[in-house]
């Protein structure tokens, strides 16, 4: 497991420090209207082949943290989500919600509707994707007949999610959770490519997230939770630029993976060690990547 080096987390007044991700520094918050919630605090950290990196990408946080917002609202008809409320401290102002404590399904619920990425290497292996057979002859960026979906389980921070077929998820959390879960992956998934379709983006696949709560009534819900939509947890294509049979170009952090694997970098991913700095013109390149993901969905200017 390669070394993370994630820096600690900034203290903040009011809130316990529970846990930190590769991006999100969690917190307990400990008195006012939501005690015993949580705060969750988009950072600008930015990971890359199971690596922190040590560079972070300036407002990252808060493009996030607006994206995934943004999305609820689209989404609120279709399932709840774990925002309880954006007032939050000022020292994290903008990059930060705070959240509905769930019981979270172990499980990285995934959509697919294009083929690329883990995806492409299970199909050029043996034709599918966790379980789910697909035709012959797909390539890189090819759309799929219908969206799919194909869930991995949560590693450990660090390690890879893995690929499992939707047999193994039931298995592991019971059928009729399993078979909620897939439902509200492929509508949010419809929902979300016919709304992105509308301003010349494709969302090629994206990963969820969904907890279980308990109201006081003893009703159990299932919520949609951490973030949504972004371009850490999708893939968005421009639409005009779409050519099956080579890598598309993306709304995500794919600048900075081109970046690290090519020679400028000097970094061989397979020698253990972390990868170097990011040079000026890779940040800036990726931040303005993420803005204009930003701006082209939700037709706002940063």
């Amino acid at each position: 497991m390669p070394e993370l080096n994630i820096p600690p987390a900034p203290a903040i007044d009011g809130a316990r420090h529970v846990h930190s991700g590769k991006v999100r520094d969690l917190y307990e918050l400990e008195s006012g209207p939501y005690a015993g919630e949580l705060l969750m605090v988009a950072s600008d950290r930015i990971s890359a082949f199971d690596h922190v990196l040590d560079t972070t990408i300036p407002d990252k946080g808060e493009l996030l943290t607006r994206i995934s917002l943004w999305w609820f609202e689209q989404l609120q008809d279709l399932v709840p989500n774990h925002v309880l409320s954006t007032d939050v401290p000022a020292q994290v102002s903008g990059r930060a919600v705070v959240a509905q404590r769930l019981h979270m399904f172990p499980v990285e619920c995934v959509a697919r509707g294009y083929l690329t990425g883990s995806g492409l290497l299970d199909y050029q292996a043996a034709g599918e994707v966790c379980g789910v057979p697909l035709p012959h002859g797909l390539v890189d960026g090819s759309r799929l007949p219908n969206a799919i979906f194909t869930p991995a389980t949560k590693a450990d921070l660090g390690d890879h999610d893995e690929n499992v077929s939707y047999e193994t998820v039931a298995r592991e959390i019971g059928p009729d959770d399993a078979a909620e879960l897939r439902r509200l992956t492929l509508a949010v998934y419809h929902r979300a490519d016919e709304i992105a379709r509308g301003v010349g983006l494709i969302v090629a696949d994206t990963k969820f997230e969904f907890g279980a709560r308990q109201s006081d009534l003893g009703v159990r819900a299932i919520v949609l939770a951490d973030e949504v939509l972004t371009p850490d947890s999708s893939r968005f294509w421009a639409a005009d630029e779409w050519r099956p049979g080579q890598a598309q170009p993306s709304y995500d952090k794919q600048i900075v993976r081109n970046w690290l694997l090519s020679p400028d970098s000097g970094w061989d991913r397979s020698s253990g060690e972390a990868p170097p700095s990011l040079p000026a013109h890779v940040v800036e390149r990726t931040r303005a990547r993420y803005i204009e993901a930003y701006e082209k969905l939700t037709g706002q200017r940063f």
